[in-house]
């Protein structure tokens, strides 16, 4: 029975050969784990150095050695804080002590991305990030352009409804000299309301027609900086000189915009409509006698009506254009690299996988540890010192044994001389 219970099952033979074979792996691992964590350290710290640099204004010397010390506590803070976690939370043999340590783990890569990741991401693809806001922009303001011009078009489509209504006073105004439309021929008092309202139309629509050229010159003015805004865009060089350049495109494109919008017709047609049936000038009737100054009474009456009716034509025209969406006002705000990678984050996705995984790589290798060394531990269970005792760990005990056994032979020896010396003495 007591052969027995000391001989080793095969499962727990198995169990204790898998931990020496991990812990060899280990030792090995260890003689390059703190210098591939220095590495990491090091780069991320040097990504660092790049993004705080883009952030800073001033280049001068002061500058340079602050995002020097910067970078320099990164890398130091992120090799401190991986070192600790890569010793103790694998070593951690309680629940509570393994899930305080990974909460520390936690936090403490959260503060890792805030103080590093971020900005090596900005050193990645800052340039981009801010290259993709100069196109955003672009397409901002090519949309306020061409909602503009659309709406000052409107505007010049209301010529055809004035002028429509000019050419039904002038042939009214022609039938009643021709005695057509209130019975008496002439250019009488019902001739002269048709010629007023006519010669307003027509005032009207002229104002309108010398808004077309000046339309189509600031739509074409603002297609050329729209391109040159586009070329700023992709050009080559620094993105921080181009911003500016692009800055000064977009503050002349805004003064193009501003003024396609007040070439817009609507407003002043909306006026005109309004005071076509209130502005007419009723002259004395003319007629020689009364029934001739009832039929004139008569078609003044039903010329009111029809200018009534075409006030109302043209404003609610007029209104339809004056409804339309006006263009966004859109206005350049010059951004840094580091704002550029926050805000449109979800199009650099790869650069920012790839800036936190160089700061967050040791924390697998954390977890990787952990598991292994449970599992060592877990081959080790419920077994004397005796029987983890390697070969080689025997042959060590051996030899210590050896050396504290020839120690203590020198002592007595030293002891014995001592004592025969000093009975010689005596």
């Amino acid at each position: 029975m007591t052969e027995n219970k000391d001989r080793l099952t095969a499962e727990e033979a198995k169990g204790l050969r898998t931990a020496k074979e991990l812990e060899g792996h280990l030792a090995w691992l260890d003689t390059f784990t703190p210098a591939a964590l220095g590495v990491l350290a090091i780069a991320s710290g040097i990504y660092t150095y790049l993004g705080v640099s883009s952030l800073l204004e001033d280049n001068g010397a002061v500058s340079f050695f602050a995002a020097v010390a910067y970078s320099i506590a990164v890398s130091v803070g992120i090799f401190v804080f991986w070192s600790y976690m890569l010793r103790l939370l694998p070593s951690m043999r309680t629940a509570s002590g393994f899930i305080g340590l990974t909460i520390s783990t936690i936090v403490g890569s959260i503060a890792i991305i805030a103080m590093s990741s971020w900005l090596n991401a900005a050193a990645l693809a800052g340039s981009a990030a801010v290259e993709q806001h100069l196109e955003n922009t672009v397409r901002d303001y090519q949309a306020a352009l061409e909602q503009a011009h659309d709406i000052a078009l409107s505007g010049q489509a209301l010529g055809r409804e004035v002028e429509r209504a000019r050419q039904s006073f002038e042939e009214l105004a022609e039938l009643e000299q021709s005695g057509d439309l209130s019975g008496t021929a002439g250019r009488g008092a019902v001739f002269r309301v048709l010629t007023q309202k006519a010669e307003e139309l027509r005032n009207l629509e002229e104002q309108i027609a010398t808004q077309q050229e000046p339309i189509e010159d600031a739509f074409q003015q603002g297609n050329e900086i729209l391109a040159k805004m586009r070329e700023l865009t992709v050009a080559p060089g620094p993105v921080d000189r181009r911003s500016v350049q692009f800055s000064e495109e977009s503050v002349k494109l805004a003064g193009v915009i501003s003024r396609l919008n007040q070439y817009s017709v609507a407003p002043l047609v909306a006026r005109a409509a309004e005071d076509l049936p209130s502005s007419v000038v009723l002259p004395e009737l003319d007629g020689r006698s009364s029934d001739v100054r009832d039929a004139q009474s008569s078609t003044i009456n039903s010329v009111l009506n029809a200018l009534d009716q075409r006030s109302k034509t043209l404003k609610n025209a007029a209104d339809e254009v004056l409804d339309m969406e006006p263009p966004i006002e859109t206005a350049y705000n010059p951004i840094s690299s580091a704002d550029a990678v926050i805000k449109y984050a979800h199009n650099f996705l790869p650069s920012w996988a790839g800036a936190i995984a160089i700061d967050l790589l040791p924390a697998v290798l954390v977890f990787v540890l952990a598991i292994t060394q449970a599992a060592i531990r877990s081959g080790k269970d419920g077994m004397s010192i005796e029987d983890t005792l390697t070969l080689s760990d025997l042959r060590a005990a051996m030899n210590a044994m050896k050396d504290v056994e020839a120690t203590m032979g020198l002592a007595d020896a030293a002891i014995l001389n001592r004592a025969a010396s000093q009975k010689d003495e005596s």
